[in-house]
């Protein structure tokens, strides 16, 4: 988890070490690849099987198979630690080509030491893999929760880009052989102590898994795997514009900055889409810092597409009790234009546009990532989405994810497909199951009641506003059936 602020308060950590139970958990279900380790331990990969009637792409299935192909005894893959910001976890690189090719040994002896991500004699950014991390002394994370913004993402069909994520688990003695020794080796020369706790974690957990509790939340049944996730993370970092200011501190205070932004601050107008936009670029420029990150009054599409990936953020956040969103929003640039009456998109590798827009006057839009979704999904995580009001402060939303979000509390009621699916794939525990579906209930219920009092106006469409270029408010019925 990034930018966890060393002072984050260390109650908060001790009661989730002393109250966290380790209730049986069911096992992930997925197309799972094998892969055999030096210690003649069987491993898997698996692609946790797509959500009922789901939206995934043709890259998505792609990005899955790529993540699952990764071996990590072949040679040409080297596994660092990463010994920077709060959280242990390990970087895999990918030695195809360049000086290493094929010789990840001597990459592991070369490089693993340096505190940073490598760039040079690797064949691109590394795959991240993440474990669940929390005791009293270490930053929070919970390595299921990517899964589940993952697939969720895909069945309320976002407009956010959440990076594709799969199960691994490794053979836990090569684990500490390969990664936690030099974990443990970096870290005790500075950094974060929450990091340096965290690799003393992991190095007790290599002699006796059974330090670790709840135990089934880091390691296999048998004891003799240890357990995260993979994805590909993409985009920077947004500054304050998007972030917050985050002047009040870790907690409540940033999560209460977060919503002063122009976007959010739209998102909380009554009115028009137009005014609303007007109204929320004013009042966040009163903020000298956000009007610096700002630097130019953003469009009504850049806002546009803004204000819908921030409402689906903050419901995703509200459903899985994510404690640290806010200083963890990317981004990337894209070009759009429409041609033929579609629209059309391109990431923006420069300044000028692709020959593919040439003629069908592209715009740039900024568009946003949440690679960091590690610290919701377990019950003793602090819900900022939930306590500071998020959800029942908007006043925009779009149309589709409200008739989304409305069929899946149906169906956890009934305890019908999604049910079953949510329950049967993550490898997640009867109470965590039961802590989504309430809070999936409660944020159904407010945005209906928000709805029911004429608060709420399905104004949030960014590919209707690029191709009809104005805003119509969609009719929906408060009460979806």
């Amino acid at each position: 988890m990034a930018n966890m602020n060393s002072f984050m308060p260390r109650i908060y950590l001790l009661v989730v070490w002393l109250t966290a139970a380790g209730p049986a958990v069911t096992e992930v279900q997925g197309d799972r690849q094998p892969f055999e380790s030096p210690g003649d331990v069987t491993e898997a990969c698996v692609a946790i099987r797509h959500v009922p009637d789901g939206i995934y792409s043709d890259a998505d299935t792609a990005a899955e198979q790529a993540l699952c192909d990764i071996d990590f005894y072949s040679g040409s893959v080297a596994l660092c630690p990463k010994t920077f910001s709060t959280s242990p976890g390990t970087l895999v690189y990918d030695l195809a080509s360049g000086a290493y090719a094929g010789r990840g040994p001597d990459f592991e002896n070369d490089h693993c030491h340096e505190r940073r991500i490598i760039k040079r004699d690797v064949a691109g950014d590394p795959v991240s893999y993440k474990m669940t991390m929390n005791t009293p002394a270490t930053s929070a994370t919970f390595a299921p929760a990517a899964l589940l913004y993952y697939h969720f993402s895909r069945y309320f069909d976002t407009y956010v880009d959440v990076p594709v994520s799969v199960w691994r688990s490794m053979d836990r003695n090569v684990h500490y052989e390969r990664v936690v020794q030099t974990g443990l080796d970096v870290s005790a020369s500075g950094g974060s102590p929450m990091n340096r706790a965290g690799w003393e974690t992991l190095a007790q957990g290599a002699k006796d898994p059974t330090t670790y509790r709840p135990t089934s939340e880091l390691y296999t049944d048998d004891g003799r795997q240890i357990f995260g996730i993979l994805l590909r993370s993409g985009g920077r970092r947004y500054g304050a514009e998007i972030n917050g200011t985050r002047h009040s501190g870790w907690g409540a205070g940033q999560n209460r900055d977060f919503q002063e932004t122009a976007p959010f601050r739209a998102l909380r107008e009554e009115g028009t889409l137009s005014s609303a936009i007007a109204a929320g670029i004013s009042a966040a420029k009163q903020d000298p810092d956000l009007a610096k990150a700002m630097r130019t009054d953003p469009s009504p599409l850049q806002m546009m597409f803004w204000m819908t990936e921030l409402a689906e953020i903050v419901l995703l956040d509200f459903i899985f009790s994510q404690q640290d969103r806010v200083g963890n929003i990317d981004y990337a640039d894209y070009w759009y234009w429409i041609k033929d009456g579609k629209v059309e998109k391109a990431i923006a590798r420069s300044a000028e546009p692709p020959p593919d827009a040439a003629g069908f006057a592209p715009l740039k839009i900024r568009r946003s990532i949440i690679n960091d979704n590690d610290a919701g999904g377990r019950i003793p995580y602090a819900n900022f989405a939930k306590t500071t009001g998020m959800v029942a402060n908007l006043r925009h939303f779009r149309a589709e994810t409200y008739i989304q979000l409305q069929q899946l509390a149906q169906d956890f009621e009934a305890a019908g497909p999604l049910y079953q699916w949510l329950w049967s794939s993550f490898g997640i525990s009867e109470r965590q199951v039961a802590q989504i579906v309430k809070n999936t209930r409660q944020a159904s219920r407010i945005l209906r009641e928000s709805c029911e009092a004429g608060r709420l106006r399905f104004s949030l469409d960014p590919h209707g506003l690029l191709l009809q270029e104005k805003v119509v408010d969609s009719n929906v019925s408060c009460d979806v059936t």
